[in-house]
């Protein structure tokens, strides 16, 4: 029998999904639509009887005090009558395949309250809308609003058939060859086109070369475990070939061949340095680093862009589960203890009409995103911590989601390996078709038709499986149950077995994997990248205590294989082998290739803006510029102090509602040490000149960690490159001039690089033109802080206090909010002075242990001004501010140049008036004065260089500015 149950609010109760809903329907311009209803479908098969249903709809189903219920046999549903015109009802599923962890959940609640004759359980959401709409108005509702047909669709009947419910059929075994001994050249193209392979010609040749050495075709199975493993996503294979990098200036042109990027610029600033403290870089899952005598923490950021640009609840709720678990894997398995994420989007306000075809709106994506990483961090129980949101019209096609989690490790476990007879135990979800050529996926360019063509590359996250598998791991890992850990991300049970196994062998049989539904074939299997799995190599004595410890926390744990010593990877599927690649061949045979790069300095028109005596409107506008106000809305749909070790947090001041400049973490409570987690990220400078936008990155993320009471002693960062297609020269001549400018500043600043990621071909093709993204990098940083005691915020603390700006301002406005306000990039990009930054660090490192300071904030976007705004009305108090009193390298004779310069290495520093004379003596030979006074009243004064007065503000108005664009 099936029986449907819905559940709906009682007449008169608040429903904000709905109330959401409504909100998303008017962001589309629509205004005919008077109330929306939400009704929740559950669909459930079993041997149920009448009694047994109505128990499920009202003691699992129903809240009681706000929702009723009404449940039947699905055969006997009659759908609501269409009462007038203005009537409209539609009910949306998700698609078969696609992963709800509602339905999940459902089915165990049901098991819990006894009733074991329950079959499956499917879900849907039927809404009621009313109101005057037109059917071309219904359509873009379903489609823009209620929907992702990526995943989801409409349902035209709702009395669903039995097989509908059961799942799919077991599929026909058969054994697939790709035609591939005598293709020509262009048939090898094709076949690495519609296979969603992502492959070039030579590495499609060298594939062929192999397969003929054998004499044989390759499996359909093999060459997709070539194509996971030699993927852009999963090699990175610009970053370690050949470059042909020339570089343009003027008339003279310089060439020069780089041998693996990565090794010339980021892991050899690393290696070079040979920091003791670094205790695993560029190794496992995640970088690690010494805490303390007897803990290690661990850093990691992904990406995970083009998932979410498909679908971008899915794509970020699995970013963030993806990193999460690359904690997991690191060593034997560190517990997460704080997680970061920064966003890129288009703005949210841009017209439809701008939208190219396959693209779903920006404010779509931005809540999407944040929803998803927010479902998966709160249900996880780890506090989101730090982060940053941008805009800029270039991420229309591709937005960009970084997603990080920190982890502590206890000393000892962050060492593992993989031994020959090892068991081969996967861990956690069961397999389905979802993230199918996720990794492939993710190294090409997302056209209008990926939509449809790489639907099966989108995955929904159960975070709640995850938490599980989470606690029962780190039980494991405390008695020494297995000898290595990896989590199964890109490339799924390929790459995760394949790089365990990489330098002994594997055999595994795909018929023993769990599925979440028969109809799989061997090769969806394995490389199916469904979420919330990970790999143990697993020693054989101690395989079933293992198990059943997994098993009695009801976490599925199944032996797939074991690793030998033959270095082949052998695949079978009902005893009938359907791969064997050499392991040698997998890892180490994709073709060396030279790509050509290209660097022309831009030329960027200088600016020659009227000066304005009055910068009123300039602060309000920079205040109000979308890359500078405020995010609470987004902090705030996260738990930040979930596991209590929170100190600084997102939000801090006077009513908890200013901007942090870094989080503070104690990772074991009642200590007094800790970690500051802090991020650096401005894609506008990169316009003007990458390696300065890298440097200047850099600089922000450490200045940070300075602001919250940390020094240079023991930071490391992590690096995330997001750009365009690395096969189109002038792209990738800005890739290398970022990552040459990464490693000239950590070298400056003694701060090596311990673990990074790049995501590239961020492009969208539309027709025979293409949008890059502008070329981004990420610069995650993570500081030890001996005495969280001494840490400080931003926001001033007490009126009569002395304000100080420490760092010289230069004319530097190009890629600055003033000149974006006013339309302009500008070409004097800030630049970072190395020796003159060093000094400042460490004499403000100094003054703050020595008790001189009240608050520090770095200056970055909007420069002094924002920067002023922020500290006065995050403490709720005023200013008195002389702009003839700031330190200037070279003289400046305008005021809007002081005041929006962005400037790098430069703090405002609170100081109380009797200990000013301490703190000068300690900043001798560090540019900084004295530039004014905190006020009691909540007035905002600044006086310009001729003492007349340029800003003259509340702190409310100032705090409403920043506040209100993002106040949704």
């Amino acid at each position: 029998m099936i029986w449907r149950a819905e559940i709906k609010e009682k007449a008169g109760v608040f429903d904000p999904a709905a109330a959401g809903i409504k909100k998303d329907i008017a962001d589309l311009g629509l205004r005919g639509l008077e109330d929306v209803r939400i009704v929740q479908v559950y669909t459930i098969d079993g041997d149920l009887t009448a009694e047994q249903a109505q128990l499920i709809a009202s003691q699992l189903l129903t809240d009681q005090i706000t929702q009723e219920y009404d449940v039947c046999l699905a055969q006997e549903y009659k759908p609501p009558a269409q009462k007038t015109q203005n009537d409209h009802v539609v009910e949306i599923a998700y698609n078969n395949g696609v992963m709800d962890p509602v339905e999940e959940s459902t089915l165990k609640g049901i098991r819990d309250l006894g009733i074991d004759s329950a079959k499956s359980v499917r879900t849907a959401k039927q809404y009621h809308l009313k109101g005057k709409i037109s059917d071309s108005q219904h359509h873009l509702i379903v489609e823009k609003v209620l929907s992702n047909k990526l995943i989801q669709h409409v349902v035209k009947s709702v009395v669903p058939s039995q097989t509908s419910l059961a799942g799919l059929a077991p599929a026909p075994f058969k054994i697939l060859l790709v035609e591939l001994m005598d293709a020509p050249d262009k048939k090898l193209l094709e076949l690495s086109q519609q296979g969603q392979l992502f492959l070039n010609l030579a590495e499609m040749k060298a594939i062929q070369k192999y397969f003929k050495k054998l004499d044989r075709n390759p499996t359909d199975c093999e060459l997709e475990t070539v194509a996971q493993t030699w993927s852009e996503h999963c090699h990175h294979k610009t970053f370690r070939g050949n470059i042909r990098y020339r570089v343009k200036q003027g008339l003279k042109t310089t060439t020069k061949i780089i041998r693996n990027l990565l090794k010339s610029t980021i892991a050899k600033a690393t290696y070079s340095m040979n920091k003791s403290w670094c205790v695993s870089v560029f190794y496992d899952n995640a970088g690690v680093i010494k805490f303390d005598q007897d803990h290690h923490v661990c850093f990691k950021v992904e990406t995970h862009n083009h998932p979410s640009a498909l679908e971008p609840f899915g794509g970020a709720n699995t970013g963030l589960g993806g990193v999460i678990r690359d904690i997991l894997g690191t060593g034997l398995g560190a517990r997460p203890i704080c997680n970061t994420d920064v966003f890129c989007f288009a703005p949210p306000d841009m017209d439809f009409k701008k939208l190219p075809a396959g693209t779903l709106h920006p404010k779509r994506v931005m809540k999407g995103v944040v929803s998803g990483v927010r479902d998966y961090g709160n249900k996880m129980g780890i506090p989101t911590v730090n982060g940053a949101v941008l805009f800029d019209e270039g991420f229309i096609g591709n937005p960009l989601v970084f997603c990080g989690t920190v982890g502590i490790l206890p000393k000892g476990m962050e060492k593992k390996k993989t031994f020959s007879g090892d068991l081969i135990v996967v861990v956690g979800g069961r397999t389905g078709r979802d993230g199918i050529h996720g990794a492939t996926f993710s190294s090409g360019e997302l056209t209008e038709e990926s939509e449809t063509v790489s639907s099966g590359a989108v995955q929904i996250g159960h975070p709640i499986q995850e938490k599980k598998v989470l606690d029962v791991l780190l039980k494991a890992r405390d008695m020494g149950l297995y000898s290595a850990i990896t989590d199964c991300g890109a490339g799924g049970l390929s790459s995760a077995v394949g790089e365990m196994g990489q330098d002994l062998g594997a055999t595994v049989y795909l018929e023993k994997v769990p599925l979440k539904y028969q109809g799989l074939s061997y090769s969806e299997i394995w490389i199916s990248e469904s979420q919330e799995r990970m790999v143990m190599s697993v020693p054989p004595q101690k395989a079933q205590k293992l198990l059943k410890i997994f098993s009695d926390e009801n976490v599925e744990a199944t032996v797939i294989g074991q690793f030998d010593k033959d270095r082949c990877l052998k695949l079978f599927y009902n005893d009938v082998q359907v791969g064997d690649l050499e392991m040698e061949f997998l890892h180490e045979g994709i073709p060396d290739i030279t790509k050509e790069a290209l660097w022309v300095f831009p030329r960027h028109k200088d600016v020659k803006l009227r000066a304005p005596l009055d910068l009123n409107d300039s602060l309000f506008e920079a205040l109000s510029h979308l890359n500078v106000c405020s995010k609470e809305w987004i902090i705030r749909q996260y738990d930040h102090e979930v596991q209590g070790a929170s100190i600084i947090k997102p939000l801090v001041g006077k009513n908890s509602d200013g901007p942090s400049d870094a989080a503070v973490v104690t990772p074991k409570l009642g200590s007094k040490r800790g970690i500051a987690i802090s991020n650096g990220v401005n894609f506008r400078y990169g316009q003007i000149d990458p390696f300065w936008m890298a440097a200047g990155c850099i600089d922000e993320a450490i200045r940070q960690i300075i602001s919250v009471g940390g020094d240079l002693k023991q930071v490391a960062l992590l690096d995330n490159f997001c750009w365009g297609n690395p096969d189109k020269p002038d792209r990738l001549g800005g890739l290398v001039r970022c990552a040459e400018g990464c490693y000239k500043a950590a070298m400056a600043y003694g701060t090596p690089f311990i673990s990074g990621k790049d995501s590239l071909y961020n492009e969208f093709a539309v027709g025979k033109e293409s949008i890059a993204i502008p070329g981004t990098i990420l610069i995650s940083a993570i500081g030890i802080i001996e005495d969280v005691h001494r840490c400080l915020t931003m926001d001033f603390k007490k009126s009569g206090n002395l304000i100080y700006v420490v760092g010289n301002t230069l004319a530097e406005l190009g890629g600055s909010i003033y000149y974006a306000n006013h339309g302009f990039v500008g070409p004097h990009v800030p630049q970072v002075n190395f020796k003159a930054a060093l000094k400042t660090f460490s004499v403000l490192s100094h003054a703050v242990k020595a008790g001189l300071v009240r608050s520090i904030h770095d200056c970055s976007e909007g420069g002094l001004g924002v920067a002023l705004a922020e500290m006065a009305f995050s403490g709720g108090f005023g200013v008195t501010v002389r702009l003839d009193q700031v330190p200037c390298k070279k003289k400046i004779d305008r005021d809007d140049t002081i005041l929006f310069s962005e400037s790098h290495s430069r703090f405002i520093v609170e100081v109380e008036p009797e200990k000013q004379r301490a703190f000068a003596k300690i900043l001798k030979g560090v540019p900084a004065r004295c530039i004014g006074r905190v006020e009691e009243s909540p007035e905002f004064l600044i006086y310009g260089l001729k003492k007349n007065v340029c800003v003259n503000a509340h702190i409310d108005d100032l705090k409403e500015a920043w506040q209100a664009p993002l106040r949704w």
